[in-house]
């Protein structure tokens, strides 16, 4: 495997603050990797490494296997996207596209012909004699990666640049990004602090804390598998609870949360006494008016709706169990049509042993 991008033991220091420490990875060459977590994590400081307007404290950064270190941001093969996109509105869209290929010095001709493919490649085909003020969020979001592409960058960086478009452009445009980097073949490194846009585009994501990785790995992954407390609970949503491992059977614990819940999980990595964070989400809860249609999932109970939260496909129900008072939120299936689904009604739930994502401490 070939890789356009890697970082080794990147770590920042900036005064008395590490901002990152101590990170590695690497990009595949024409893949869709993304950075997520949360503001102030540490992740705008690696984009703007591997861009060169920052030098690390220390390791290496390699594009296509040479490093890069010393090296100035305009004599990398790695271009970016900002969040406001930086486009300048007194020029009209070819000139914003032909903006770089102009510091580079290549003739007119070029620049027209190189310009005029780009914008075909992004769909805006005709477009170039529009002032950039006349386009519409999403174009201009086109407009900028244009501008990038036609310098053919190896790498091409994105820092948040959904942020500032309204909720329904923000996810049409994640289809057009995912479908514009499968169009370049071009390797994309994205950053978010929103989940969804990472795990819809991305072949791979790493999600961030206070400046470390906390796991590598594919949407699938993070969101099934995941590594860490602080995983389980900043992806997706899941149900939280504190507790005790009560007992240990071969793989299974026995916990009770602090509220008196008794939940069944996995052992992984926790021994009698511990205290634990569990985690289940909403969708890995089945929910029945019959207590028989439930009995053969390990962890099932008899609760109380409190509320019936609907929104097509995330529909919700928030129950509340009667022995410990904690509230439980349980994914509604769209099949799903019970007479008996109404505030104040009792109903069953259950979930499996491994839908219990069990980790050691109390802190995420």
């Amino acid at each position: 495997m070939t890789f356009d991008l890697e970082c080794r033991g990147l770590s920042k220091q900036f005064d008395e603050t590490m901002a990152v420490r101590d990170v590695s990875f690497a990009v595949p060459a024409g893949s869709f990797f993304s950075i997520l977590g949360p503001s102030g994590c540490g992740k705008t400081t690696i984009m703007r490494m591997i861009a060169g307007f920052l030098e690390p404290t220390s390791g290496d950064i390699l594009i296509k296997g040479r490093s890069v270190l010393g090296v100035p941001p305009n004599k990398r093969a790695v271009n970016m996207v900002f969040q406001h996109l930086a486009l300048f509105p007194m020029m009209n869209v070819a000139e914003n596209i032909g903006y770089g290929l102009r510091r580079q010095g290549v003739d007119r001709a070029e620049i027209a012909r190189r310009t005029d493919e780009v914008l075909e490649r992004v769909h805006l085909p005709g477009i170039g004699r529009r002032k950039v003020t006349e386009l519409s969020g999403g174009q201009r979001q086109r407009v900028a990666i244009a501008r990038c592409m036609v310098l053919k960058p190896d790498v091409l960086l994105l820092d948040e640049p959904l942020g500032a478009l309204d909720l329904k452009l923000r996810e049409q445009m994640k289809i057009e990004l995912k479908a514009l980097q499968a169009e370049f073949d071009t390797t994309f490194v994205y950053i978010t602090h929103d989940q969804g846009e990472a795990l819809v585009m991305s072949d791979a994501v790493a999600v961030m804390k206070a400046g470390v990785f906390e796991q590598v790995g594919s949407a699938q992954d993070l969101y099934y598998r995941p590594a860490t407390s602080f995983v389980a609970g900043f992806v997706g949503e899941a149900n939280r609870w504190t507790g005790t491992v009560t007992a240990v059977d071969g793989a299974t614990a026995h916990i009770r949360t602090n509220d008196g819940l008794p939940i069944i999980a996995r052992a992984d990595g926790v021994s009698q006494g511990d205290t634990v964070q569990v985690f289940v989400r909403p969708e890995a809860i089945s929910v029945a008016l019959k207590a028989a249609d439930v009995a053969a999932d390990p962890n099932h109970m008899a609760v109380r709706v409190t509320a019936l939260l609907f929104n097509g496909a995330n529909s919700r129900v928030l129950v509340r169990d009667e022995t410990s008072g904690g509230e439980i939120d349980v994914a509604l299936p769209q099949s799903a049509a019970f007479s008996g689904l109404e505030k104040g009604a009792e109903i069953h739930i259950g979930w499996g042993r491994d839908q219990s994502h069990c980790f050691k401490g109390t802190s995420q």
